[in-house]
């Protein structure tokens, strides 16, 4: 069937939501079926699918597989005020993009966003969260998306204590990029990010493809969950990719210390690192450069995120880039979602991420590996 034009999705769209504005449907009514649509607009059935599930996404109607598509509750309908609490805002490039993700989302018109201060120093993310989310209690605020606390040791009775007070004041929560619980468990919390196990066995299969034999992960000691994942990628990679063929350590520390790199180099003789992030890659790039290694002659690096520096850097970082704005849209329709249905079971919404290919890896630029790389920019 011929789709039918961008515009006529966009009449259809906004004339439903047109109607439910005016009143002429009410909250829990109704919808006229997709087939009644069809013959009503003279539109393909698939134009008709996609202006219904825009609504839903805009948290205007609710789609129940058997009955229909129905109005939304006037609760799903209403302004609404909700809280970011993200204590390495500021600080992490990728939770700046995230939260400007909401702000354009088509949704967020009718609702507020309030920030909160971030810790400066790292010792003080904890008590940072914890008064943050208080504040937020007080407030009354609707929702809550919270990036729970990473490399500090009271991390994770600290994000406990939070979210139960969340739950005692009935603020419901999505979390932003990272579990409360460690991999691969979950909490009882909708959690909107990346899928980190596929994003680094993307970036595993990549070095591999490019000659490397010998491949070390290297990360901070007590980060979040996602990094646990990102090994479990890792691993799966190699261990699928080759057989086993591929030599490969993983090294918990400070990617800064000389004495800490030049130990991995005597012990593994790697000849390429997947780093946990571009921030960990660039601090590895520097002390391998300060020791006389060559990037990527004697070793290759990849990172994830695709930070803004990740192509200024001495040698330009091959990276997975993040959907950092998509994230953060598709946030805020999950948080509409569960106050609109807050007895569905907790949701993974986890978005793919793209190979970003620059000189660091020793593969050209415009090499496209599988269709998932693009030039590095």
């Amino acid at each position: 069937m011929t789709a039918m034009p961008k515009h006529k999705y966009k009449d259809i769209l906004e004339k439903v939501q047109e109607d439910i504005s005016s009143g002429r449907y009410e909250p829990g009514q109704r919808l006229p079926s997709e087939t009644e649509l069809v013959r009503r607009y003279g539109a393909s059935r698939m134009t008709v699918f996609r202006a219904m599930h825009e609504l839903q996404t805009m948290g205007l109607v609710v789609r129940r597989v058997g009955s229909g598509t129905f109005v939304a509750q006037s609760s799903t309908s209403k302004s609404h005020v909700f809280g970011l609490l993200i204590p390495e805002l500021g600080q992490t490039e990728i939770f700046e993009v995230i939260c400007k993700g909401m702000m354009e989302s088509q949704n967020a018109f009718r609702h507020s966003l309030l920030w909160g201060n971030s810790a400066s120093k790292e010792s003080e993310k904890e008590a940072v969260a914890e008064q943050l989310c208080q504040h937020y209690i007080s407030q009354k605020v609707s929702g809550i998306f919270f990036a729970p606390v990473e490399f500090s040791s009271g991390r994770v009775r600290a994000n406990h204590r939070v979210v139960e007070a969340l739950d005692k004041a009935r603020i419901p929560v999505v979390l932003l990029d990272r579990c409360l619980e460690p991999y691969p468990d979950r909490s009882k919390y909708d959690l909107v990010g990346i899928d980190n196990r596929r994003t680094a066995y993307q970036a595993t299969e990549h070095l591999i493809t490019v000659g490397a034999k010998r491949i070390g992960f290297i990360a901070r000691p007590n980060s979040a969950p996602t990094v646990d994942a990102r090994i479990a990628g890792f691993r799966e990679a190699i261990q699928a990719y080759t057989q086993g063929a591929i030599r490969y350590a993983v090294n918990l520390g400070d990617a800064s210390d000389p004495k800490f790199i030049k130990a991995i180099l005597k012990k593994d003789r790697p000849d390429a690192f997947l780093c946990a992030n571009d921030f960990t890659a660039g601090k590895l790039m520097r002390t391998l450069l300060s020791i006389g290694e060559r990037i990527p002659e004697d070793i290759r690096i990849v990172g994830i995120d695709d930070v803004k520096y990740a192509g200024l850097l001495p040698v330009p970082l091959t990276t997975q880039h993040q959907p950092c704005r998509d994230i953060g849209r598709t946030a805020l329709s999950v948080m509409l979602d569960r106050i609109a249905n807050p007895d569905l079971p907790a949701r993974d919404v986890l978005l793919g991420c793209q190979m970003v290919v620059r000189q660091s890896c020793g593969a050209e630029p415009e090499e496209q590996l599988n269709g998932r790389s693009r030039p590095g920019r």
